[in-house]
């Protein structure tokens, strides 16, 4: 008795890699073995950096606030300590996004923890 082997269900599993592939350079598109490889180890980066991503804001954010800080001649751990003493409940995200866009807002707020 020949060998069964379930042809549609490997195609479409080789095909879903290659769509998944598109827009890659090279053979990574279009040759699968080659394309899997590429899709796996994208894959992989894609997991970590959803996690990375919160890393860098939050990285992004602290410089912000410290050098909107610093214009008023005070550092950023100081600037946080006071905050946190004052119970002013405003996240890195809110500091930020007035230290860079609304500075004299953010000039109230340095003035209120002196």
């Amino acid at each position: 008795m020949p060998r069964s082997v379930n042809a549609v269900a490997s195609r479409a599993r080789r095909k879903k890699v290659l769509k998944q592939t598109k827009g890659y350079f090279g053979r990574r598109k279009n040759v699968y073995t080659v394309a899997k490889n590429a899709l796996e180890k994208g894959l992989q980066y894609a997991y970590r950096d959803r996690r990375q991503k919160k890393r860098n804001f939050r990285a992004l954010w602290i410089q912000r606030i410290n050098a909107g800080a610093r214009l008023h001649g005070m550092s950023y751990s100081v600037f946080m300590g006071k905050l946190k003493a004052k119970n002013i409940d405003l996240n890195r995200k809110v500091l930020a996004d007035l230290a860079m866009n609304h500075p004299t807002t953010f000039k109230a707020i340095v003035d209120a923890v002196k």
